[in-house]
């Protein structure tokens, strides 16, 4: 019996952090890859190196943004799936970038612009500046139009926020420092992204990546930094109302990383709730081939 051909994959978004990883992904998986371009990307120089990158490697680049519906059509049409890595300023125009893959008709899944938590379980909404309504919206949006999709859970990307949790004096713990948060390396979460475009188990559901060596708490990320430093650390508890107080006073966007501790650490919003597995499955379950960098690995390449 012949193999199924791979997908052919476009990523938009390929320039920014996760994009251009979503792209070596892409082609180390041996997909035929694709990226679109907007025109000012050619001219920066780090992004237009970047691009001649891509090209060496084979991937075909694409001039086109999602406000040229022309661009966007004829990009689509030459692929089979369509993954969005957009920066948070740009989740709602990924609706004029939908609205171009129904009309294409030839798009067998899509992956937005998702890549946290999960938009519908997560515990902040109404102070998070509409940060996961946009999500929201916007799944509601694919799901109201028959896109087939999948949904990229990954909690917390480790080089975000992780080095400045462990690298502070005092140490601050938030709540009483149980609560377990999960953080995932941006590499990770390509991997495990492009494991799930020819995968039908993945179809129309929300991939949960929840590694057992990535879940911790407070706690834990003390224990591993003092061990890591060699010597233990002064501790200072912020109590979730003196949390919620720092929230208020600290002007936005500031405040955002704060409310990302207060979803994790105190509500608990990464793992409250079991994966239904009639809508989703977990990603080290579904791809236990994919090698993860554990919390504890990446602490450890912290400079002291």
């Amino acid at each position: 019996m012949e193999k199924e051909a791979k997908s052919r994959i476009l990523v938009v978004g390929a320039t920014g952090n996760l994009g251009k990883l979503l792209v070596r992904s892409s082609v180390s998986a041996g997909h035929s890859t694709f990226v679109l371009a907007r025109d000012s990307a050619f001219y920066d120089r780090f992004k237009a190196k970047l691009l001649h990158s891509f090209a060496a490697d084979g991937v075909t680049v694409l001039k086109g943004s999602l406000e040229d519906h022309g661009s966007m059509i004829e990009a689509i049409k030459m692929v089979d799936v369509v993954i969005s890595a957009v920066s948070l300023k740009q989740v709602l125009d990924q609706k004029l970038l939908i609205l171009a893959i129904k009309e294409a008709g030839c798009i067998k899944r899509f992956i937005p612009a998702e890549f946290g938590v999960d938009a519908d379980k997560v515990q902040v909404i109404g102070m998070d500046y509409e940060f996961y309504e946009k999500k929201i919206e916007i799944r509601r949006f694919i799901e109201n139009l028959d896109i087939p999709h999948t949904y990229i859970c990954c909690n917390l990307f480790t080089r975000i926020l992780l080095p400045n949790l462990v690298q502070q004096n005092p140490f601050k713990i938030f709540g009483d420092g149980n609560t377990k948060g999960v953080f995932v390396e941006d590499r990770d979460v390509a991997n495990f992204t492009i494991c799930t475009v020819d995968d039908s188990r993945s179809l129309n559901k929300t991939l949960h990546l929840r590694p057992n060596g990535n879940f911790c708490t407070m706690n834990d990320i003390v224990n591993m930094w003092e061990i890591r430093i060699g010597k233990k650390l002064e501790k200072e508890y912020v109590s979730e109302d003196q949390l919620l107080k720092n929230i208020q006073e600290i002007p936005y966007p500031k405040n955002m990383e704060l409310i990302f501790i207060y979803s994790a650490f105190i509500k608990g919003d990464h793992t409250y709730f079991p994966i239904d597995s009639s809508s989703g499955l977990e990603g080290t379950e579904a791809y236990p081939s994919v090698k993860l960098t554990t919390v504890h690995e990446f602490i450890n390449t912290l400079p002291l």
